[in-house]
Formats: C-alpha cells, sequence, structure tokens
C-alpha cells in the first residue's frame, strides 16, 4: 500500500502517532515532542489550537503534523469537485518565512514519502503560477495576510475554500493587535463561513498572555467541541544572556552603540554566524559602515531591513542560509522564526526596548530546543544599562511585554467590506453576524456597521455626491454588491493593511508674488520622515541641516520652512528609536532604579552613577515621578522621569509647553528620550504647581487644540482613507505618487471637516492618531498614576540623571531618523564632557559624606 493511501488506523499509545510517523519520527532519531502529540490530540477533537513553545521546540512541524497525518489517510486527490481545494492554509505575517517554511516541511514530506502537494503565494508569485493555483489547487497553501484578504475578494471564493480543513497562522504574536490582525480576523471569520468545520490553528514562542490571543483567535459561536486548545511547550534549556560592558565603563548618554563597535568586531572574529540586531534601518547602515571601515580581517558582513531592495534583502538571505556570511547586520526584518542555518550568537546592538522582542531575537541562535542560544547585549548608556538588565531578568523569568486590549478598527472593516461584495452579494444582516463572530470585532454595534457599509456605498454624508465613491450597490433581493469588474479590480490591486511611511521634501519656502498670503516651495534642503513634522504648529521651529528652521506648513510633499528669526530652536531633534520601551519592561526598570539591593548587579560606574543621584538629587520610587528644575546659563529647565517611552514623552512635552506658554513662563523648547523629557524656558520654574502643571485634563481641550493645528491628522486620515479603499493608490496600468495620493485625501480631509466633522474615517483618523503616533492611552496612565505623587527637586545645578536627555539639545538632524547615525558624533549646546565633568567635578566627597 502506497503511502498517500494508508489507511487512517488509531495511532499506538506508545507514540499517538499513526505508524509512518512513528516510524519517520524514529529513522530520525527523534521522539516526538510533548506539544506535538497535543496538538495531534486537538486537532482529533476538532478543536482550535494557539501553541505556545519556544524557538528550535519543532512549533511549525507541529502546527502542520495533523494536516499531514491527515492527507497521508486519504484517498487519491480528485482532480476536480468535492475534495480537490486546498486542504491547509498556512499563514505567515513574512514573506519570506513562506518560503523557509515550504523549504522545511518538504524534507518529512520525502521522507514519508507523502503525496502531499505543497506550494508558496506571495505578491512576488508569478501570474502564471497564481493562475495554475486557483485552476489546480495545492493541498498545503503558503501565504501571507495580504494574500487571504485577496481571495476573499475573489469571485468564486466560497467553492474554491469549501474543502479547507485547517488554517496555521504563524509567529501570531507579531500580527493579532493591529490592523493587519484585524484584517486576518476578518478573513478567518469568511473562511470559516466557507467551511464551517475549519479549525484554526496559531503559533508563538512569545506570548505573555495565551488566553487573550486564544479568545482572538475563537469563532463565535463556537461548533460542540471547537473551543481553543491552549498547548503549551516545554522551556527548554535557557539561553545564556550576557551585557557587554565596553572597556570596563559604561557610557553616560548616546544610543548608537558607537563606543562599543570595535569589540564587537574582535567578537565577530571569534564567532560563528552572527546576527546583530539594531531598532532602526538608519542605525542599521551606520553599524553595518563602521564594522566594515574596521574590517581588516574581510570578514564577510551582510546588511538587512526594510528599505532595501527585495531583490537585495533575498541575496543576503540566501547567503545566510548557504552559510557564507560570518555577521549580517539587521533590523526588525530578520525578527522572526526562519531558520537561517547555524545562527552561534545573536548580539542586541542598544536597548532591545521589550522582553518579547529580546526573546524572539534570540531565539534566531542556535535554534535547537535542548542547546542553550547566546546572546549579548550592549547598552549604549547608563539608562540602558538599566534596561538591559531588566530584560535579561524578564527573559530569565520568561516573562513577555504586555499586550494591550485591542478593538477592531473600522477602515480595515470598510475595505473588508467592499472585499466580500467583490466576492459575491451579501445581506447586511448575514454579514453582520459573520463580523461580529470575529474577536476584536464582537462589540461592534451594529448602527456602526451600517455606518461603515454605508462609507463603501457613498463615501458617507458630505461625500455621497460624488460618483466615484459608490463603490457597491444593492440588487433586486436588496444585497449589496460590488458596482462593476473594474471597480473590483481596482480594489484587489489595493488590498492590505500596510501603508509605508513617507518622507517629505524640506523646501524654503516663499510668498507668491512676494508678498502674497499663499507660501510656495523653493530651494531643496533635504528630506525627513513626515512623522519628525507632523507634530509641529506653524511658527515652531527646529534644527535640520546643521541650520535653524521655522516651520510654516505642509503643501502635497513638501515641508515649508523659512529660516528662523533667532538660533534657539524650540523642537530639536530627540534622539530614540522606532520602538519606545514596553510598558512592562518600564515597570522593570523604575523597581530596579528603586531597589538599593539590585542595583548590586550592576557595573560599578552605573551603581556609582545611582549613588551620586541620590545624593545630588532624588531617586525616584516606582509609584512616583521626579522632577528637576534648575537654571543654567540665561535658561530654566524642567526634567522629569516618567520611562514611559519616547512616544508618550514626545506628546507630553508639546502639551507641557502649550500649557506652560499659557502660564507665561515662556517655554523655548523641548527634547525627550526613553527615560526622561527637559523643557527649557525664559523664566524659573520652580514656583510651579507640578500636580497643577501635570494634570490628565490636558488630554482633553488641550489635546485637541494640538490636534487641530497639527498635521497629525491629515497624515493619519490619508493612513484610514487609503486602507478603507476611500483612496486607491494603485490602479491599472498606473499607480499614485506620494504626491498625487497626499493631494486627493488633503482635500477630502478638509471637506469633511467642514462638512461632516463626525465622519467615520475622521474618527478613526483621531483613534489611530491617539493610540499609536501619540501613545494617548500610555499617558493617560501616566498622568492618573503620579498624580499627587510627584517629587520635585530644585536644584542649583544639572543631576546625573540630566546628562542623557541634555546633551540631545542641539544635535542635527539629517534625514529624519539618520539623526542617530552622527548622534556621538555631533556638536552640542551641552557638550557631554564639560558637562560631565562639572557634575563630577565633588563627586568623590559628595559619595564619601554621602557613605
Amino acid at each position: 500500500m502506497t503511502p498517500a493511501a494508508a489507511p487512517a488506523t488509531l495511532p499506538p499509545p506508545a507514540t499517538g502517532l499513526p505508524p509512518l510517523f512513528a516510524d519517520w519520527f524514529e529513522r530520525r532519531g527523534w521522539a516526538p515532542r510533548r506539544h506535538q502529540l497535543e496538538m495531534v490530540a486537538a486537532a482529533e477533537a476538532g478543536s482550535h489550537a494557539l501553541l505556545v513553545a519556544p524557538t528550535g521546540g519543532g512549533k511549525t512541524l507541529a502546527g502542520f503534523l495533523p494536516s499531514l497525518i491527515e492527507l497521508a489517510g486519504r484517498g487519491p486527490k480528485p482532480a476536480f469537485g468535492p475534495g480537490s481545494g486546498v486542504h491547509t492554509l498556512y499563514l505567515s505575517p513574512l514573506k519570506a518565512l513562506t518560503t523557509d517554511v515550504e523549504r522545511n516541511l518538504m524534507t518529512p514530506i520525502r521522507e514519508i514519502g507523502l503525496n502531499v502537494h505543497v506550494e508558496s503565494r506571495t505578491g512576488d508569485t508569478k501570474q502564471s503560477k497564481r493562475q495554475r493555483q486557483r485552476d489546480f489547487p495545492p493541498d498545503i497553501l503558503l501565504t501571507t495576510p495580504e494574500q487571504l484578504a485577496l481571495f476573499c475578494a475573489w469571485d468564486g471564493a466560497r467553492s474554491y475554500f469549501a474543502d479547507l480543513k485547517c488554517v496555521v497562522l504563524d509567529e501570531v504574536h507579531a500580527i493579532w493587535s493591529g490592523k493587519r490582525g484585524d484584517l486576518l480576523s476578518l478573513g478567518l471569520g469568511r473562511l470559516q463561513q466557507f467551511a464551517p468545520d475549519m479549525r484554526r490553528v496559531a503559533l508563538s514562542a512569545t506570548v505573555d498572555d495565551p488566553e487573550m490571543i486564544a479568545d482572538w483567535l475563537r469563532p463565535l459561536p463556537a461548533p460542540t467541541g471547537a473551543g481553543v486548545r491552549i498547548v503549551r511547550g516545554d522551556p527548554g534549556a535557557p539561553p545564556v544572556v550576557d551585557v557587554l560592558v565596553s572597556q570596563g565603563h559604561v557610557p553616560w548618554a548616546g544610543h548608537t552603540g558607537l563606543h562599543a563597535i570595535p569589540e564587537v568586531y574582535d567578537i565577530l572574529k571569534g564567532a560563528g554566524m552572527t546576527l546583530i540586531f539594531v531598532n532602526t534601518r538608519w542605525q542599521a547602515e551606520f553599524v553595518f559602515q563602521q564594522l566594515w571601515a574596521m574590517n581588516d580581517e574581510s570578514l564577510p558582513i551582510g546588511l538587512h531591513h526594510g528599505s532595501l531592495a527585495a531583490e537585495q534583502r533575498r541575496k543576503v538571505e540566501a547567503a545566510m542560509a548557504r552559510g557564507d556570511l560570518r555577521a549580517v547586520v539587521c533590523t526588525s526584518t530578520l525578527d522572526l522564526g526562519i531558520d537561517w542555518g547555524d545562527v552561534d550568537l545573536v548580539i542586541q546592538l542598544a536597548a532591545p526596548r521589550g522582553a518579547s522582542r529580546l526573546v524572539q531575537r534570540i531565539g534566531r541562535a542556535n535554534h535547537r530546543l535542548d542547546e542553550p542560544s547566546r546572546a549579548l547585549m550592549v547598552p549604549a548608556s547608563r539608562f540602558e544599562m538599566l534596561e538591559c538588565q531588566a530584560a535579561r531578568e524578564a527573559v530569565a523569568a520568561n516573562a513577555f511585554d504586555w499586550e494591550p486590549h485591542h478593538t477592531g478598527t473600522l477602515d480595515t472593516l470598510a475595505q473588508h467590506v467592499m472585499g466580500c461584495a467583490c466576492s459575491e452579494p451579501f445581506a447586511m444582516d448575514d454579514l453582520y453576524t459573520e463580523v461580529t463572530a470575529c474577536g476584536p470585532y464582537r462589540d461592534l454595534a451594529y448602527e456602526t456597521f451600517e455606518e461603515v457599509v454605508d462609507l463603501v456605498a457613498t463615501g458617507g454624508y458630505a461625500l455621497r455626491t460624488y460618483e466615484r465613491f459608490a463603490r457597491i450597490v444593492r440588487d433586486r433581493q436588496g444585497r449589496w454588491k460590488v458596482r462593476n469588474q473594474q471597480t473590483a479590480q481596482r480594489h484587489r490591486m489595493n488590498v492590505g493593511a500596510i501603508v509605508a511611511a513617507a518622507t517629505l521634501n524640506v523646501r524654503v519656502a516663499s510668498r507668491r508674488g512676494g508678498s502674497g498670503k499663499h507660501l510656495i516651495g523653493g530651494r531643496k534642503v533635504g528630506e525627513a520622515e513626515e512623522s519628525y513634522f507632523e507634530a509641529m504648529s506653524p511658527g515652531d521651529t527646529f534644527i535640520f541641516a546643521g541650520q535653524v528652521w521655522a516651520f510654516q506648513g505642509i503643501s502635497g510633499m513638501d515641508a515649508l520652512v523659512t529660516h528662523a528669526t533667532h538660533k534657539d530652536p524650540k523642537i530639536p531633534s530627540w534622539g530614540g528609536s522606532k520602538f519606545p520601551m514596553s510598558t512592562s519592561l518600564a515597570s522593570r526598570v523604575r523597581a530596579m532604579v528603586q531597589d538599593r539591593d539590585h542595583w548590586r548587579v550592576l557595573p560599578p560606574d552605573v551603581q556609582e552613577w545611582l549613588e551620586l543621584q541620590e545624593v545630588r538629587s532624588a531617586i525616584p520610587r516606582a509609584d512616583t515621578m521626579l522632577v528637576e528644575t534648575f537654571p543654567r546659563g540665561s535658561r530654566h529647565f524642567l526634567v522629569a522621569y516618567p520611562f514611559e517611552g519616547s512616544l508618550a514623552h514626545t506628546t507630553l512635552a508639546m502639551l507641557l509647553t502649550r500649557r506652560l506658554d499659557r502660564l507665561g513662563v515662556g517655554p523655548l523648547g523641548f527634547v525627550c528620550t526613553d527615560y526622561s523629557l527637559a523643557v527649557w524656558s525664559i523664566h524659573p520654574m520652580d514656583g510651579l504647581d507640578l500636580d497643577a502643571l501635570f494634570e490628565p485634563d490636558m488630554l482633553g481641550d488641550d489635546l485637541e487644540n494640538w490636534l487641530e493645528e497639527s498635521f497629525i491628522m491629515k497624515r493619519t486620515f490619508r493612513n484610514c482613507a487609503l486602507i478603507s479603499g476611500l483612496i486607491e493608490r494603485r490602479q491599472p496600468g498606473a499607480e499614485k505618487t506620494g504626491r498625487q495620493v497626499t493631494f486627493s485625501t488633503d482635500l477630502i480631509y478638509d471637506v469633511l471637516r467642514r462638512h461632516q466633522p463626525d465622519h467615520l474615517l475622521l474618527r478613526t483618523a483621531r483613534a489611530d492618531a491617539a493610540a499609536g503616533m501619540l501613545d494617548v492611552a500610555r499617558l493617560g496612565q501616566l498622568l492618573t498614576r503620579i498624580q499627587g505623587h510627584i517629587r520635585h527637586m530644585p536644584l542649583d545645578r544639572p543631576s546625573p540623571f540630566c546628562v542623557p536627555v541634555l546633551v540631545q539639545i542641539g544635535r542635527e538632524r539629517v534625514g529624519g531618523d539618520a539623526a542617530e547615525m552622527i548622534l556621538e558624533a555631533s556638536a552640542s549646546d551641552f557638550d557631554q564632557s564639560a558637562l560631565i565633568d562639572e557634575i563630577m567635578a565633588d563627586a568623590p566627597a559628595d559619595l564619601e559624606g554621602a557613605r
């Protein structure tokens, strides 16, 4: 009997697997792991399953094993009709992960001798292969969430997926709580309608709250026996995580880790394949150039980040798989569970920002459950040393970052509604029932759903007179269907919830006609990310390309500036990274700072820094916020230490300067890090009522007024308009430029602001701005926590804790995040060496007196 036709016999109790598979494990010298057998048992019971197991524990095989067993037990696959469709759909947040899984999945299929057809499908798949997959579906199809959104918009999708038995979601932690996760959940709900008995399987190595993800995964109403079974893998060998103390000391400030790069290079010479993780693409470029400049040994070193062309990334990945590289400098593009071969060591250069991210990156090393992975963290400053130690302890305790509860977004729902109409006509009540069976949308009110459908049908009240926004119409049965095939084609070209970050040209503005009211852009000074300008109001001054400019506004894809009349910028560049420090890691850092006994695990110079801070000012307790005020030169400074991450700090600083301006203090500017923020002013701030200054009510009118003046809302609205399909970037034979998209969405935004200020997309954009760029929820929690718990220390000079934030003042910003590449080398109004010398001048005597 051939393996393909082998009967689905009951598994023997010794292994829990059919003989065909038990024999394969034995030939390999393996024994099936407990969690793999539990996944098989969950499938036999008809249960959905969430597997949480460490990297190297055979998660992928565990996810596919039930499907392979089922496929091995079936008869010959018919060419057409029932049983000829896709059996298992695998979804990965990364295209590269589908290729990696396809390669590894073929090993057991080939060695067992299974007649199972596996193919992958991504945005890069050739059209001829896509068409063949529609005509002759593979048994197992490996693809991405974006392709699932496209499947849901297929004409004939219901019949294509009628045979679907299982969907496997890999690296679910990386996708479930965002807009891609919303679209994925809606897609799963659609597939469940096509194949009611379909099982959902999710895999992850880093989940803090499995019950929360299980609840997201679970469809409603759940058929009998179809709950979500949570399967936990054995922990395996704990990783070996070290922290590099470069040349016996830790720098006071900085976040590129420049000081340690020579030692990192020496480590590379003695290690095998090494991944060097950094937090931004600009830092990746910078570190790669630094390593290459000292590469006297001609070590093969690669570079991998999201701004590189796909072809270049594929070359690096292929070289890694062949074992041709000794090191790769990379960002989160290599975070996830791709097996690139024998990685010996993972280096995290600068703070990890989150325990889950660190665990994910550590998991790239070794890929063998019973042998420890090796990782090395390289803190770039003393605050980062605290963060690295906190992350190290979180990893040891197997404690991951907390995940907030997530509610489904309405622009994403609008895209899904449009996709459903492209596939087949739908009745409102039926689709509402289907949508509210999906985790993120269970609490969706019917009136809100009607509003979403109206958005797709008319564009909303203020836009319904424009025919271009009428994308769906009613048929004779009262069901909604796509307006025509051209509209369906355009939708299919624009599916997905990923909107690429755009840059703006920085141009010197002049008055039209020399004295007109309207500004026009002239000479180009450079380019920077939109996010740098979105929080600014006209008149705000900032540093760019070595000069101080006054921001005047955004026109299309241009940030218009004029030469500033004074040289004291209100908004200098602030250091930081793409990722703010996670809430749970920040809590660990605050707890470490207040615990003197805990300081013993830190390097001697960091312990001394903490002791001197206690003598000169104060050590903040975990439940308080320290605020220091002091004069320096002609300025007066207020420095606060919330430890809540750069996003929340930037929003707080913006709102503080508005409030201080009303109080007549004359704020001149601010700067932020992940740990602190500094505001400087003309007048002293010692006598301020700090509890009133930090009242949570600043998140009311102050926030509203700032949003009215800034460009944050316009940019978040643009993203919502693209995701909802109100504006389409890609069209047959053409693609709109960023300038064209921005021009279109800005016009619509202004129309809605005037005529329908409660429009669904305006509300969605406001919620996005609050949750993403502003981190309002986290800021609100901070302001509530510190009410009545602010400790004010009036000082006569800066404290040791002040140094990292003060040396950011006056930093030059070039090309957005490229500022990170020059932080340590750039000039500053606060010279770091001089400031440290001033602080340390009397340190020995002060410390001796305190002891």
